[in-house]
């Protein structure tokens, strides 16, 4: 499945005017990243995938629609998986979009 390119272009609208914003074909959806640390994807399965504080993970997964990230099996603390349904709204988007943000702007830059 291709990612949602009408939710990567609401990304856009909600990250634009960042510093250091790039955006990188991975995971099979397109993402935005912030000084070359992803923060958000349009994911390539629907929906969302982000970055947040690992020791935020197991509270933000208790949401509806929202999950680990599983890569090969394992999932990832610091990595979420957010279903369409929980960024049908600009408000849902916004909040979404400002935890990955938030997340990545602590990282150092690559």
């Amino acid at each position: 499945m291709a990612y949602d390119e009408a939710l990567a272009e609401r990304l856009r609208g909600h990250l634009e005017g960042l510093p250091e914003l790039s955006e990188k074909k991975m995971f099979g959806g397109l993402a935005f990243l912030l000084a070359g640390r992803m923060a958000v994807a349009a994911s390539g399965q629907g929906g969302l995938l982000l970055r947040c504080d690992p020791a935020e993970t197991d509270t933000l997964v208790t949401e509806d629609g929202v999950g680990r990230f599983e890569m090969r099996g394992r999932e990832m603390d610091g990595w979420l998986r957010v279903d369409t349904t929980a960024v049908a709204t600009e408000p849902e988007l916004e909040r979404w979009v400002a935890v990955g943000v938030a997340y990545a702007q602590t990282l150092p830059p690559k």
